[in-house]
């Protein structure tokens, strides 16, 4: 196997996280539910540990999503889903390990990604990297926010 063969696959690998991107009908919310799986996986760690791999995940994405999409020769192909990796990991961030918010932030994210409220959309326009992880940033950080008001608010009982 040459260089650039290991290397596509590595990329392919990271971008689709191990290839759950692949599963059929809604690959995006597999990537969701991976983002929350890896957010339980770090539960008890440091702040500075969730932090540096939220960085990483970010990073990474940014690095292998545009190769991915000149290797599959498609804007933003469905099978990249280290975007909604990164995404659910930001809109978890500083959240209490409780079912009930998380499930609460997956369909906010899930959502709010769909919808792609500003400057989602405009992010979502632009090629490479950028437009491929960045509405999916803007989402998680939208998602974070209306829960961090959420937890705030009297109403939080209900949550």
């Amino acid at each position: 196997m040459k260089f650039k063969e290991i290397s596509d696959f590595l990329v392919k690998t990271a971008s689709t996280v191990f290839f759950i991107g692949y599963l059929p009908l809604v690959p995006g919310t597999f990537g969701s539910i991976a983002g929350v799986g890896l957010f339980y996986l770090l539960k008890g760690a440091a702040v500075f540990t969730y932090l540096s791999v939220i960085l990483a995940v970010i990073v990474l994405g940014l690095v292998v999503c545009g190769r991915t999409e000149k290797l599959l020769n498609k804007k933003d192909p469905g099978c990249i889903v280290i975007d909604e990796v990164a995404g659910m990991l930001l809109a978890l961030s500083f959240l209490p390990y409780d079912f009930k918010i998380v499930f609460l932030a997956f369909l906010i994210f899930r959502i709010l990604d769909t919808l792609k409220p500003y400057p989602a959309s405009r992010l979502q326009n632009r090629h490479g990297a950028v437009g491929v992880m960045g509405d999916d940033l803007v989402a998680g950080i939208y998602t974070n926010i209306v829960l961090q008001i959420i937890l705030k608010l009297p109403l939080q009982k209900l949550v």
